[in-house]
């Protein structure tokens, strides 16, 4: 293995290397392989003044930009790495295919080369706690772990620096796994349900992209998956190596699994261990249970009960789910920006013991919302809604039979700067405000890491 990596990076140097799409992962992509001496031309849809100095950092560095609208049109390489946004079927890639090129991805390679021990995590929802769990963990048993892919950081360019005994611990969405044919030791699906139908062909596309987490894995693996959830837990028939399961309603019988008491168990099979009550979880909600539940499962027999006791009772989530940003004159104002779902947000929206002021919308991923509308008849008092899809939201709502007697008033917000605005006016001494868009953010910012973080600097400039 170590051969193969710096092998890997020399035989790129004879080969014409074209990466699509500038953002996070992409970049320090490049940013390595031009210092490797790699040609590389970059292709994105941005303009020049939109990509700004990163295009005359990267010329600087000796790459190439091909930027525009029409961008991809002009795809020269014999190999070609795609960004996780650009869709794996696009026509341009399928004729890239079909002339014999190769088409793959930063994730992809690094599954290839990575010298240590894989923990994949993907789901519709709970995929960045339970991963970010999983990595505290075993940073907590004194692993070095090396955490990245959908969660925001690549890991190929840091793949000569880690060592056989190492973790890493992978975030991976439908549009990274639809092409991945390499898999990890251990393999976690949270849960499966609709979400980016504006992309996948269909429904069936984005599932079969999910299963692609566990299709290669061998009889050496372990496979954590969902039991509260019918798709997941229909993937267990394709498991080759050992299964586990958890579950927040029933005993599973091997995995973590919460009994009727609300404490937390796990069983090998043989023997069961009680972990901890639920109330020990520090990050508050029944799904971040569920979370805590599948990461325990992944790490068992690799980090003691003390380590997973640890975390469980300091680990204070991650940015952008449910996050606390300030309480003023008895408001309590939290960031969900990570809820780009209706399940995420009604998850966010059960995590709370009273009713809610909701400032929800954004980009369309044609996901339908009628799931959604009875709980936010039940949970929410004020709903502000904003962006693309605040039409389709208040339908669904308007439409729920319960809406007539529950008192809930819609409100609308031109922008989240308004949205904001009005659930200042609005609000009264202990109330909850919490951004949960049950959308993702494309109408309006780049990520939903980019709105969440407006969000916040919008409510602490509140007076």
């Amino acid at each position: 293995m170590e051969e193969k990596i710096p092998l890997f990076f020399e035989g790129l140097k004879a080969r014409k290397v074209n990466v699509i799409g500038l953002g996070v992962t992409n970049n320090d992509l490049i940013r390595m392989m031009l210092r490797k001496g790699i040609a590389v031309t970059v292709f994105d849809r941005k303009t020049r003044p939109e990509v700004g100095a990163l295009a005359d950092e990267l010329e600087a560095l000796g790459g190439v930009m091909v930027l525009g609208p029409d961008a991809m049109e002009h795809l020269d390489g014999d190999v070609i790495f795609r960004a996780p946004g650009v869709y794996f079927h696009r026509p341009e890639l399928e004729a890239a295919r079909a002339q014999g090129r190769v088409v793959t991805s930063e994730l992809e390679v690094f599954f290839d080369l990575c010298p240590c021990p894989i923990i994949a995590v993907t789901g519709s929802d709970g995929k960045t706690t339970t991963t970010t769990l999983i990595a505290e963990m075993l940073r907590a048993q004194g692993y070095t772990v090396h955490l990245g892919g959908n969660i925001g950081r690549a890991l190929l360019p840091q793949v000569e620096s880690i060592r056989p005994g190492d973790w890493a611990v992978v975030e991976l969405s439908s549009f990274q796994l639809i092409s991945m044919r390499r898999g990890p030791r251990v393999a976690v699906v949270t849960n499966v349900s609709p979400n980016h139908l504006d992309v996948h062909k269909d429904m069936e596309e984005y599932i079969d992209a999910k299963k692609n987490i566990l299709l290669h894995q061998d009889g050496f693996s372990k496979t954590v998956l969902g039991a509260d959830n019918a798709v997941t837990l229909s993937f267990a028939s394709l498991v080759r190596g050992d299964l586990n399961t958890f579950s927040r309603r029933e005993k599973v019988e091997r995995g973590a699994w919460m009994d009727g008491d609300k404490v937390l168990w796990y069983s090998d099979g043989q023997e069961r261990t009680r972990l901890m009550e639920a109330s020990q979880i520090r990050i508050p909600g029944l799904h971040n249970v569920e979370n805590m539940l599948a990461a325990v499962s992944a790490v068992w027999g690799i980090v003691s009960l003390e380590a997973i006791r640890k975390v469980a009772g300091e680990f204070g989530g991650v940015e952008h789910r449910i996050e606390f940003v300030r309480e003023l004159d008895g408001v309590r104002w939290y960031n969900d920006s990570i809820a780009t779902s209706p399940t995420r947000t009604m998850a966010g929206l059960r995590s709370f013991d009273q009713k809610l002021i909701i400032i929800a919308g954004g980009y369309d991923k044609q996901i339908p919302f009628e799931p959604l509308a009875p709980v936010l008849v039940e949970r929410v008092k004020l709903l502000i809604l904003t962006g693309k899809t605040a039409g389709k939201i208040e339908a669904a709502v308007t439409a729920d039979p319960g809406f007539g007697d529950s008192g809930l008033r819609i409100l609308r917000a031109a922008d989240l700067a308004q949205a904001v605005e009005i659930a200042r006016r609005e609000a009264k001494e202990g109330d909850v405000v919490s951004l949960s868009p049950a959308c993702a953010s494309f109408d309006a910012y780049p990520n939903f890491e980019a709105r969440g973080r407006h969000f916040k600097e919008l409510v602490r400039g509140l007076q």
